[in-house]
This record gives C-alpha cells, structure tokens and sequence, in this order.
C-alpha cells in the first residue's frame, strides 16, 4: 500500500520543488518510503505536528490543505460568522503553509483574518476571539526542533480546539484524499473576492492594550532601572515583547544578536526550548557580559518564556517552570491585594503536574487554585465557565510547569507576551524595595518548605515507539507499584478514572508518597515521550534533590 502512495505522489505535481526532489532521493528505500507513507501524521487535540518533507507521515502543503479541509468541513457545520484567524511563526514554509490554508478556506466559502508578519500563539487565540470567529489556525511547532512543523487548531473561544471537535475534523480528513481532496483557490484570487484579508491594526492594538491593562504596579517600571537581556530565539516574540516592554517603561533592553530575527533553522540553539539551558546559553553569555539583572527568552511561537535571574554574587541561575508560576502567583497576590485591585473570590488555575508548593501560596492569599489536565485548554475551559457564570474578573493566573502563564481572559492559551511583561515588571519591583526575584525565591522557601520539582522524560522513536508507551502505561494499571525507593505509596491516582477524579478522562498515573513526595507519569500528547514528573521535600535543596535522584533511578525499570 505504502509503495502505490509513492508511486502516486511521485508522479503528481507537488507544486513543492523539495518534494519531489525527496521522492526521487529515496526512490527504492523500502524504509524510507514506508516511514513517508505508511501512515499519517493523525489530526488530535493539539493539530497536527511533524518533520518536513514528503508523504501522508510529513509535514507538507499537501497534509496542510488536507488539515484545513477538515476544519473548513466543520466550521461550515458551525453558522456563526463563517471566518477563521490564521497566524504563523518563525519556522521553515510557515508563511506558504499559512497561504495553503487560506486559500483552502477561501475555496470552501470562508472567510479568512491571516496576519500578514509572524506573530505569536496569544495573537492568534486574541485574533479569533476579537473577529468573533469559528475556529483559528496557528501554524507553529512549538519548541521542537528545526525540521518540524505543525499545525494548532483553535476553536471559536480562542482556546485549543475540544477532543469533540477535533474527533469530528479528523473524521473529516480522513474522508479527504491528501492531493486530490481538497478544495483550493490561489491566495491572489481569495484576497481579490474579498475571502483572505490580513488582521487589522485595530486588532493588534487591541491586543496589546489588553496585555498591558495586566500590570499589577502600572508606571513601577518607568523608574526601577531594570537591565534586561532578551532572546526570541529566533522566532515571532522580538515586535510584541519588546513593544509590550518599552511601552510600560522597561527600555535598557539588549536583545542577543544571533537570536534576535527570525529563523527557521534556529542555527544558535538546536532545541529552541526555553526550558533547557541550550537555548539560553547565548543569552546567559551576554547576561553576564551586561551585568543585566534579569536575562529572558521566549520560544519560537512565543507561548513560553523561561528566565535567567541574577544571584547576589554576580552568578545568573536559571527558574523553573514550578518556581515562575509560584513566584508570579505570590507577586499578583502581594501586589493587587496591596493595590486593592484583587477581585472578589479570586481564582487561579494550574496544571495537575505543576508544584503543590503553588497550593501553599494560594492558601496563604485566600486564592481558589483549581488543579486541571495537562494542556492549557483545560486552564482555557475553566476561564469560559467563569464567563458563562458572567464571573471572568475572578480568573488571576494560570500556569503549567512547562513554562506556561496567563494572567487575565483576553486570550485561552499561555502567552509569554504578558508573561515577559509581568516577570520583567516582578523584577523591577523587588529592585525597586532592594531585594531581587532570587531573594523572594528563598523567602517563598523559607515560608512554605523547601520543594523540589524535576522533569524526566524518556523517548521511544520509530514507528513502535507509541505502541511500546501504550503497553508501559497498561502495565503499570495492571501491575501498580506499592513503594518507590523504599516510600511507600499511599494514594493512586488515575486520572484514567473521571469518575474518581472529577475531571475528563487522561492517561496520567499519581503516586503520592508516605513522605509527600509525589511521582507522576504522563505520556507527551505531542511527542513520543513518558514524562516522569517528581516532586520532593527536603531540609535544604541538596536534601530535595537527593531524593529526587532515588526516585527517578526507582522508576527507569519500569519504563524500560
């Protein structure tokens, strides 16, 4: 089967010059052709994700406009305004992926708000929510590597598209044959009937405006003198971060050099991930070089940011996902309680593999913090119920350990736009009273308790690697492990189960440990990844981490 659909695609006009160069490069490699064409890359609740290059397994126009088929068979189903947001990011065809689709939309009498430069993940959820339109597609791959791409689909409200409506796109695409099924028109002739249209000014100032009604302390920065280092590492956050900073005073902003344009083959950090230290080597370089107080980096789609903070001897230390979402948490709290600009029955929002130290902070502040699924449609979801109650005000902040903020309903996805802005305004306040991000970090610890957050995760690559991760997860449901290192576990929680848990069904597994530490496995929605998340307790970082160590050497059998 696999062969005939190269055959087919090899004899087809691709439109693509790399395409066909790549068939006629792996003409008679079995493997590579059954890697291309064996199966195809499947449409779930985060799109579509995958490497460049030919075939139904690939990234390419061809799956592109199969995709927005699929989309463009649900939005017909939908009434509403018929309109659909495009945006797209730094990565390599994002721009003609970004036309395919319109000129797909267009095709099928829809219309289309694309952004005519890169902008980031929260400009596209703010876009579709500002036209009032049935769905948005940002095309974008994240924090992956260079030769990915992909694909997010957005449903009306701006948040990630719902497991219903992306079964009922699926199902849509699968109907679709991948060269031929598709409607299309050219992007000329779309923008010519008045079908593609580019997003408004009035929209990105919209959107900006709404970022910056999230300050806690407005007009604090203007005089704190914070001195800042910055990467987009090379992808759509330099034009609205750096807007977003300047406008509310923070302008001793030195951006890396080599990182600061946009590039799709991110040739200064193989991983564009601000969660690892690759990516914010360059960064941390010139840090020390500016003796800047706080050195900041966003990933290509601009939905994450990750931070170096400068330590009282001079030495940066970077902050985890855990320990941002804690310390943005403490400082909303501090700040619009002191400015009596804290809604009644305030409520925040985190994933259920972020740090239970977040719990302590909420408490303390008389904060609701409600615990979702991993994956920010679930903190998007709980602010669309606070809108329907007509509550919205109440929602604060939300979080995920991978780097993932939002504070305020503007947008349902994270957004390192007003997360930079928010960060970089928490450091010049702490500069402003002679303290620093790094203090109240250690403050944070001496009031609720050393905690300690790391995140593992194992490959499993090839075309077995998912059936490998399904039989791991089967096998610790059938086999559950009673004690980790010699702790024993007091509470399983299977999250396979929403009839125990209360939330929708996910195949995430919870140990929680006599010492109340906590281990929890979760296979990546996104790649072919277990993550392993621990969580431990000691009398000082060494103990914690210590503990950490005896436990993820516990867990390697069993995900072997």
């Amino acid at each position: 089967m696999y062969q005939d659909e190269y055959k087919r695609w090899a004899a087809a006009d691709l439109l693509d010059f790399d395409l066909n160069k790549e068939l006629n490069d792996i003409a008679g490699d079995d493997e590579a052709i059954k890697d291309r064409f064996a199966v195809a890359l499947e449409f779930g609740t985060a799109g579509l994700r995958g490497v460049l290059g030919a075939g139904t397994n690939r990234m390419n126009i061809w799956v592109v406009r199969q995709a927005t088929q699929g989309v463009a068979d649900w939005v017909k189903t939908q009434g509403g305004t018929q309109t659909v947001a495009i945006s797209y990011d730094s990565r390599l065809k994002g721009w003609n992926f970004a036309r395919e689709a319109a000129g797909v939309l267009a095709a099928n009498g829809i219309h289309v708000r694309l952004y005519e430069e890169l902008m980031p993940v929260p400009a596209l959820s703010f876009a579709t929510r500002y036209y009032h339109c049935n769905a948005g597609i940002m095309i974008t791959a994240s924090h992956n590597p260079a030769q990915y791409n992909g694909y997010k689909a957005y449903g009306p409200d701006g948040c990630q598209m719902t497991d219903d409506a992306a079964a009922v796109v699926y199902a849509s695409i699968q109907k679709t044959d991948v060269l031929t099924g598709a409607k299309h028109m050219s992007f000329a002739e779309g923008v010519e009937k008045g079908l593609i249209q580019f997003v408004g000014e009035d929209c990105k100032d919209a959107f900006y405006a709404a970022i910056e009604d999230r300050q806690v302390r407005p007009g604090l920065a203007k005089t704190a003198g914070l001195k800042l280092v910055y990467s987009p590492l090379n992808g759509t956050g330099l034009v609205p971060v750096t807007r977003v900073l300047k406008d509310i005073g923070i302008t001793d902003i030195t951006i890396v050099p080599e990182q600061e344009y946009p590039n799709g083959y991110f040739t200064t950090c193989s991983y564009p991930n601000p969660e690892i230290f690759e990516a914010l080597e360059k960064g941390l370089e010139l840090a020390k070089k500016e003796q800047a107080d706080l050195m900041l980096a966003t990933d290509p789609d601009a939905d994450r940011v990750g931070i170096a903070m400068k330590c009282a001897d001079g030495s940066y230390e970077l902050v985890s996902g855990n320990e941002m979402g804690v310390l943005l948490l403490d400082y909303i709290c501090q700040g619009r309680i002191e400015k009596g600009t804290m809604p009644k029955n305030p409520v925040a929002v985190m994933s259920i593999v972020s740090t239970p130290l977040a719990d302590k902070v909420a408490e303390h502040y008389g904060v609701e913090l409600r615990h979702v699924l991993t994956g920010f449609k679930w903190i998007g979801d709980q602010i669309a119920q606070l809108e329907a109650a007509g509550e919205t005000d109440r929602f604060i902040f939300g979080f995920e350990e991978s780097y993932g903020y939002l504070a305020g309903p503007y947008v349902r996805d994270k957004d390192a736009v007003v997360s930079s802005m928010l960060i970089c305004e928490m450091a010049a306040y702490y500069r402003s009273i002679g303290s620093s991000i790094k203090q109240r970090l250690e403050e944070i610890y001496q009031q609720y308790g050393r905690y300690y957050n790391k995140v593992d995760a194992f490959s499993f690559p090839g075309l077995s690697g998912m059936d490998k991760m399904k039989g791991i997860m089967v096998s610790l449901r059938q086999n559950p492990p009673t004690e980790f290192a010699g702790k024993k576990v007091v509470e399983t929680i299977d999250y396979a189960e929403p009839e125990k848990t209360g939330l929708p069904k996910a195949n995430v597994l919870i140990y929680k440990l006599d010492d109340g530490a906590t281990v929890v496995v979760r296979p990546s929605g996104t790649e072919p990844k277990i993550k392993t998340y621990f969580t431990t307790l000691g009398k000082d970082l060494e103990e914690a981490k210590a503990e950490k160590d005896k436990l993820a050497e516990a867990v390697k059998p069993l995900l072997a």
